[in-house]
């Protein structure tokens, strides 16, 4: 083993067996199988096998284990072994451990690395690791997270507040770079400043920010939430364009018991006119035991505003499986089965969906064996899960052809539910074929 291959098939998951047929195995009593393997190199088998053998209290047989990955160097084996000394109180081993594994991965590995000392009352020295990489994002995020109980914010804010009187107001916001731009910049000061208990100039800070959502969260909207600035959130959430404002005053209403307030905020956002809205407002009803509501309020969604997008239709049916009412979804989805002309396969994926839920798994297999595409690797998965869920594992095992790479996952599932636990740990051993330049073909799932 070396940690460059280690840390390719961890993220490729290339020659292992995957984290939810890992738990499978463990599920069904197949502990001798994820020794062996953990043992025999499976970095997955062996992060189940270590959680395994803690939860014993074996902790030196837990080392053990891990001692062979992290003999190669990386940083994810190092990570795993000190978070285990450092929960078990052996808080200088856990440190050494990361500190001698810090030269592959190192932005990651310092930032734990320094919140590590820091969670340990070594957050002076902390600070001073993280300090020359202020113009790295992450270990500037990490070095404003080390300041909270140092009595050093003023000086992190100082830094800071540097780099955003520098900045450029017309840059792109840094999302996948390693750069502190005046965005992360804003951000961050935004942060300390909040700590400080000088709520106004984060909140001032964050208002010179055209956008401050970052996947579905508004860091203004949350702060003035946390604050309780209720009526500034809803004169935000007024005027923000992307809606996150609006949700997290819906969930501030909801979290108190404001049920009918939640509801109004998405209203006077006219969820006619936004499908993020309204499915927002459908899933909010129907927890609050008002599921027919939100299932009108989809299905009367106009097409002209993304009621018809697949997401939003998926959402729907969901609802109508949620109510006890799969076959009135079943009779909404074909009666717009012309709407789907162009996404055939996704029809289908919600057809057999529902016919599941309707208990006609019977007709959903028949179905799928009489579609054109059936005999295509993404169709037989499909009918395949189908037979196996069916408790025909078997049948699902002989229609995957196992010398498709895009089969290898589902093909080992099966082989597994069918008692085939051998063969089917062997096929995640198979190497991998050459990469090769994609073309798309008849054989591949639709664009």
């Amino acid at each position: 083993m070396n940690a460059g291959e280690l840390d390719r098939q961890a993220r490729t998951h290339e020659g292992w067996i995957p984290p939810h047929l890992v738990s499978w195995l463990i599920d069904h009593g197949h502990l001798d199988e994820v020794e062996h393997e953990a043992r025999g190199g499976d970095w997955f088998c062996a992060q189940a096998w270590v959680r395994i053998l803690a939860d014993q209290d074996r902790r030196d047989a837990a080392l053990e284990v891990l001692a062979r990955y992290v003999a190669t160097g990386w940083w994810k084996a190092a990570h795993s072994a000190a978070e285990l000394l450092e929960g078990w109180g052996r808080v200088d081993e856990a440190i050494a451990v990361s500190r001698s594994n810090m030269q592959a991965d190192w932005r990651l590995a310092l930032k734990y690395f320094a919140l590590l000392l820091a969670r340990h009352g070594r957050g002076d020295e902390a600070f001073d690791l993280l300090l020359p990489h202020l113009d790295d994002w992450l270990l500037a995020d990490a070095l404003v997270e080390v300041t909270a109980d140092l009595g050093r914010e003023e000086e992190a804010a100082a830094l800071l507040a540097a780099r955003v009187e520098a900045g450029d107001p017309t840059a792109w916001p840094d999302s996948g770079g390693r750069n502190t731009k005046l965005s992360n910049a804003i951000d961050l000061l935004a942060t300390v400043r909040e700590r400080q208990g000088r709520a106004d100039e984060a909140i001032a800070l964050l208002r010179t920010r055209e956008i401050t959502s970052v996947n579905g969260r508004d860091q203004l909207a949350d702060l003035l939430a946390r604050h309780d600035r209720i009526d500034e959130l809803r004169e935000y959430a007024a005027t923000e364009p992307l809606g996150d404002a609006a949700q997290c005053l819906a969930e501030y209403l909801e979290r108190r018991g404001d049920v009918t307030g939640a509801i109004d905020v998405y209203g006077t956002l006219a969820p006619d006119d936004s499908p993020n809205t309204a499915v927002r407002l459908a899933w909010l009803l129907a927890r609050h035991g008002r599921g027919e509501e939100a299932i009108e309020l989809l299905r009367s969604l106009p097409s002209s505003v993304g009621g018809h997008e697949d997401w939003v239709v998926d959402a729907l049916c969901t609802l109508f499986v949620d109510q006890g009412r799969a076959e009135d979804g079943l009779a909404y989805l074909d009666d717009r089965k012309l709407q789907f002309a162009s996404e055939e396969a996704e029809f289908f994926r919600l057809r057999t969906k529902l016919l599941v839920a309707c208990g006609r798994r019977e007709q959903a297999i028949e179905e799928a064996r009489a579609r054109p595409e059936s005999k295509s690797w993404y169709e037989a998965q499909n009918l395949a899960k189908l037979l196996s869920d069916a408790g025909r594992p078997e049948g699902a095992v002989a229609l995957l052809d196992p010398t498709i790479p895009a089969n290898r996952t589902a093909l080992g599932t099966h082989l597994m539910r069918a008692g085939r636990i051998k063969e089917g740990v062997a096929l995640f051993h198979q190497p991998p074929r050459p990469a090769r330049p994609f073309r798309w073909t008849s054989e591949d799932p639709p664009l």
